[in-house]
């Protein structure tokens, strides 16, 4: 190894002669505009910090990987996924919803749980919550939503009138608002959560037979909730606990893992299955589909500097590989644009570049040039079709497969209406210690509404999936159930 020091350098390469005066006219200045090595450092630190994502701006993730444990070869023909005992390295991070970049990582919000897999046939994201559910089944409805959880853009404070009033108009979200004030909804860590990919997604195998799919990944470490009093704590004491938490595991060599099963139902059943399986509000009964082991994820190492590898980490739920593909899910519809052009906005066009984004295997595409390209084709071929052999063409054994469409082009709602069953279900699994709790972390997140008319017109959704958690509610809230509602 060599002794010579290294050099400082400008971002050219260029020598730095002195770090610490800048070129003045003079001993006093004024500092002359030749000075390029200050000029270099003052604009590159104006511009340090990309916009932050504008949901899930803060997080924290890891490198790690994935291990085959199960043969599913039958239901795709992933290649990361078809030999027992593979292992695919992966990223993931980790994330609120809600919050800035320095909010708390203890308040009660959704996690995301946003995986990339760096496969020999391109990158596959899985961009999840710690839910299994969505407040909303349309993306049409999101920007409105997300709205509603940011700030009032008049006092620019947080505003529980908007979000209640966008809620109680809205009883899709019941189900998940249900999961989130449960014992689930302030998660003790990071790894003490389980992940879901949420939507519904399809599987194709060597065959070309099709099947839908759910993810679910269970925590080994356990699943832990905080209760309220000690994460407000938290959050004022130690605002990036979580972030704190993982990073001390894996440094301890206590590498945090979760088990991989999927829900897989047949492509026929989705035309009459009891829920719209395409639903993001609803889930799967497991006596219906019961779970299957898939793998292993393990999180083993840190990130060696946070900006390059977790806040430019860009994920989508549009980077599939060949075997796994979209369903007519509304909302993963609408992401499928939205989370790439989101990142084509916050971190440039050539996003998919960034050492943390790129893909293991080779990528021949005909995108060049943009800001901050730094790999370009060589040759004067940027097209296709084309008649050189030597040119990417299009593969044909990897075109998704097709799925039925019918009905007329319309804005039209899913045919299930019934916004309460699985709602009151989750309510009614609760331990009674846990239902008093969640009973009571709605009351806390909705006595600050100012209108006793959304209050109302809320209490009588939670009526509507069970009376006990909508008579409780009523009464916390010193109102009663709307009588009309009763009947």
């Amino acid at each position: 190894m060599s002794n010579e020091k290294k050099k400082l350098t400008t971002a050219s390469g260029a020598p730095v002669g002195d770090n610490q005066n800048s070129i003045t006219a003079g001993h006093r200045g004024p500092i002359l505009i030749q000075d390029v090595h200050l000029l270099e450092k003052l604009a590159h630190f104006n511009r340090e910090r990309v916009p932050e994502r504008v949901v899930h701006a803060k997080g924290g993730g890891a490198h790690g990987y994935f291990e085959v444990t199960n043969d599913i070869s039958k239901y795709t023909k992933a290649s990361f996924l078809n030999e027992v005992g593979k292992r695919t390295p992966m990223f993931i991070r980790f994330s609120t919803v809600a919050g800035e970049i320095g909010s708390a990582d203890t308040v009660r919000d959704p996690r995301g749980f946003a995986i990339k897999f760096y496969t020999e046939e391109g990158n596959y994201d899985l961009v999840g919550n710690n839910t299994p559910i969505f407040f909303i089944r349309d993306a049409i409805k999101f920007p409105d939503f997300i709205h509603t959880q940011k700030r009032n853009p008049k006092t620019h404070l947080k505003d529980p009138n908007a979000v209640w009033d966008f809620w109680s108009l809205s009883p899709e979200s019941l189900h998940q608002i249900t999961y989130l004030h449960g014992d689930r909804g302030i998660p003790a860590t990071w790894r003490h959560m389980n992940g879901y990919g949420s939507h519904t997604f399809k599987w194709v195998n060597d065959q070309g037979e099709a099947f839908w799919v759910k993810y679910h990944f269970i925590s080994e470490q356990g699943v832990k909730g905080l209760g309220e009093d000690l994460a407000e704590k938290l959050a004022g004491e130690n605002p990036d606990y979580h972030i704190e938490d993982l990073y001390n595991a894996i440094e301890n060599g206590d590498y945090p893992a979760w088990k991989l099963y999927v829900q897989i139902m047949p492509y026929e059943d989705a035309k009459t299955y009891k829920w719209d399986p395409f639903d993001v509000t609803k889930v799967w009964s497991q006596k219906d589909y019961p779970r299957i082991e898939v793998g292993r994820m393990v999180l083993d190492r840190n990130p060696e500097n946070y900006f390059a590898e977790v806040e430019q980490a860009a994920f989508s739920p549009g980077n599939f590989v060949p075997g796994i593909e979209a369903s007519p899910d509304k909302m993963l519809q609408g992401r499928l644009f939205g989370y790439s052009d989101a990142h084509r906005y916050r971190i440039g066009a050539n996003h998919q570049q960034l050492p943390i984004n790129r893909p293991i295997n080779e990528v021949n595409n005909n995108q060049y040039d943009g800001q901050m390209r730094y790999t370009n084709g060589t040759g004067s071929v940027n097209y296709e079709p084309n008649s050189y052999d030597t040119e990417p063409k299009e593969d044909p054994a990897s075109k998704t497969s097709p799925f039925e469409v019918y009905g007329e082009a319309d804005s039209v709602p899913y045919d299930h209406e019934d916004h309460y069953t699985q709602a009151g279900d989750l309510f009614r699994l609760m331990e009674q210690d846990e239902k008093e709790r969640t009973i009571k972390a709605f009351v806390n997140h909705m006595a600050p509404v100012e209108k006793d008319e959304i209050k109302l017109r809320q209490i009588s959704h939670f009526y509507k999936a069970d009376r006990e958690l909508g008579e409780k509610i009523a009464k916390g809230l010193g109102l009663a159930v709307p009588e009309e509602v009763k009947q």
